[in-house]
């Protein structure tokens, strides 16, 4: 492992005190008396020196919990790590401490795609936005899969580390799988009727029995939109259950024109947006930015975003596709609405599975809580991310990056 010759202040132990950095040697903490604070070294190396004595359990709860903890500079450069972590990752902290991130966690996600620097990596995100993440799903070491969360810490002269807390999850894997197997079962058992149902609805409505009177139509209409809405239930389920045990492919292709992919999206939307007084825009620069994706997912997440967007935008309202440059390797497009806005308080559950919010809007609208979970796992799959901004009462744009063709860049 190589080691960065770029050195921050590491988290020390010493026989009779802690210390830890600290953002200045003047500034009081909130759980530490000014009197047993001490300022040592210049500015850029202050430390806080705590007594040991009076916090004996600090150095029991790092070295004893089971929970992997790792400390990281803002270089991705490793300070600091528990037995826990040690043992996760296979590695002892001698060899470990100095190096790169990288060459340590290793981390992927649960596809075994590498993630570590790229704007999936949840230490990225936490140094770009400044805000903690939890329960992030990783793998790291060799096939340690992880619940982490990761907090940014302050360490004063103008750096920035962070500390992750990763919890082994392998013993939940087994009941996982148990439970996947049987939410597959069980949803495989559903869709074979469901389609039988639908098929033959849809031939009742083409007339190969009969000439329908116009209330036929329209009830064997409603039943034909109920069916297909417990198909696309079913579908969901489905593919949440294949990503949780890892059987999620994606087949991306180069040169997918995402001017065509948007007016596929809203060709199919059309008739939902009329329904519901919204009207479609599309916004799409010329010549339209070629992207190596799965179209069909990310038609998919293209469809999520505009349904809830028309869902909740209330009539004469619009909703509009946009795509702009990002970098050199992605496009940020973006969905925005003219709708309610998300509630402050369901801002932060928003791409929680089966998450229903008690709004009077939600109640109204329906829906079972899938479709942002997946827009959000496929976006991530393909390297990008994806986030939202939301105004109450005058509405939400959700962003989100997608791989640039290669030739496209290159050229």
């Amino acid at each position: 492992m190589s080691k960065r010759s770029h050195k921050s202040a590491p988290v020390i132990v010493s026989e009779d005190t802690y210390e830890v950095p600290h953002q200045d040697a003047g500034q009081k903490s909130g759980s530490i008396d000014e009197q047993e604070m001490e300022s040592k070294g210049s500015k850029s190396n202050t430390v806080v020196t705590i007594d040991r004595r009076r916090y004996p359990h600090l150095e029991a709860i790092v070295a004893n919990t089971s929970d992997a903890m790792i400390a990281i500079d803002e270089h991705f450069q490793v300070l600091e790590l528990n037995p826990a972590a040690e043992a996760a990752l296979g590695v002892s902290g001698e060899k470990a401490i100095g190096c790169n991130c990288p060459e340590v966690l290793g981390c992927r996600n649960l596809n075994k795609m590498e993630i570590c620097a790229t704007s999936s990596c949840p230490l990225v995100r936490v140094l770009q936005l400044k805000q903690p993440l939890s329960n992030e799903e990783l793998i790291i070491g060799d096939n340690c899969e992880v619940s982490a969360s990761v907090t940014p810490i302050d360490a004063g002269n103008g750096e920035m580390q962070v500390i992750m807390i990763a919890r082994d999850m392998s013993s939940l894997k087994v009941a996982n799988q148990v439970r996947a197997n049987f939410v597959s079962m069980v949803s495989h058992e559903l869709r074979t009727p469901l389609n039988s149902v639908h098929g033959f609805v849809d031939l009742l409505l083409q007339g190969h029995m009969g000439e329908l009177t116009e209330e036929q139509q329209k009830y064997l209409g409603f039943a034909g939109e109920g069916v297909q809405q417990l198909i696309s239930i079913v579908e969901d389920i489905l593919f949440m259950t294949r990503s949780d045990v890892g059987q999620f492919e994606m087949k991306q292709q180069p040169g997918v024109n995402l001017f065509v992919l948007a007016g596929q999206v809203v060709t199919s939307l059309e008739p939902q947006a009329r329904k519901a007084g919204v009207v479609i825009n599309k916004e799409i620069p010329s010549p339209s930015p070629l992207l190596y994706v799965d179209p069909q997912r990310m038609k998919q997440v293209l469809n999520n975003l505009v349904t809830n967007a028309i869902k909740f935008t209330p009539p004469e309202g619009t909703v509009t596709i946009r795509a702009r440059d990002y970098n050199e390797q992605f496009v940020l497009i973006s969905v925005a609405d003219t709708g309610f806005g998300i509630p402050v308080e369901d801002r932060q559950h928003v791409f929680e599975r089966f998450y229903q919010s008690n709004h009077v809007q939600q109640s109204k609208m329906g829906g079972y809580g899938l479709g942002l979970s997946i827009a959000r796992l496929i976006v991530e799959q393909h390297g990008g991310t994806i986030y939202f901004e939301s105004t109450s009462g005058k509405g939400t744009t959700f962003f989100f990056t997608a791989p640039l063709d290669r030739r496209q860049v290159s050229g």
